[in-house]
């Protein structure tokens, strides 16, 4: 049986609409980080919860994602049971699901609309397994539906469901005090060291240079922080 297929979420304005439609306030804001040296980063409203990288999925990329799940399987990770992982099951779907990892996990901080179907999901998961969130996810239709109106009023024309889309979202989150590397696609988080409120675009970020390093001839690379300031 073929995995399901949504359409693909392209960047920020697309994931504005999005979240909105899913009733989460606006005391929150998603917006372009525009540049990674210090001066643009100094522009980002403070504090920031949680960064959502853009990138290709290359050769290059895949080759090193083998690379690394085959090393973690070993080398045993330390993971808190605080951290809200879901799978990716659907296709296209990396957005939805990178949203869904950058406001699970900030629930202390984000406001939600008292019908919020996102709210309710993430209530209604909240004990589950990764795989067992998955499957819910693709039953959900109130998610499934927001998801494609978004995409279909992005910045430019969205591709069709059966177009094959190389782009990826994944999202980095701050846990206890870690940063946490969060990937639908792969079989658990990645932890990146230690981070703090103050320190965490800096620390994303930073990950997300190695990523840019990894295929330097590519320019497609999108980051999106989620601050306290509206922008």
């Amino acid at each position: 049986m073929d995995c399901p297929r949504w359409l693909p979420l392209e960047s920020n304005p697309e994931v504005r609409i999005f979240v909105s439609c899913l009733g989460m306030k606006s005391t929150w804001q998603f917006g372009d980080v525009y540049g990674l040296d210090p001066e643009l980063l100094s522009m980002v409203p403070r504090p920031v919860c949680a960064v959502l990288l853009l990138f290709p999925v290359t050769e290059k990329y895949e080759a090193f994602k083998q690379e690394e799940e085959e090393k973690l399987k070993d080398k045993r990770q330390d993971v808190s049971p605080d951290v809200y992982f879901i799978k990716q099951t659907i296709g296209n779907a990396c957005g939805t699901i990178g949203l869904i990892h950058a406001v699970a996990n900030n629930q202390g901080h984000l406001e939600f609309e008292p019908d919020s179907p996102l709210k309710k999901f993430l209530e209604q998961t909240s004990k589950m397994t990764p795989e067992e969130r998955a499957t819910f996810l693709e039953k959900d239709e109130s998610i499934r539906v927001t998801h494609e109106s978004s995409a279909q009023e992005g910045q430019t024309e969205a591709p069709s469901l059966d177009e094959k889309v190389n782009l990826h979202f994944i999202a980095f989150v701050n846990v206890g005090g870690h940063l946490y590397e969060l990937d639908g696609r792969k079989p658990f988080p990645i932890v990146h060291g230690k981070t703090s409120e103050d320190t965490f675009l800096e620390d994303a970020v930073e990950v997300c240079k190695i990523f840019m390093a990894r295929d330097p001839q590519e320019v497609r690379f999108t980051i999106i922080a989620l601050s306290k300031d509206s922008y």
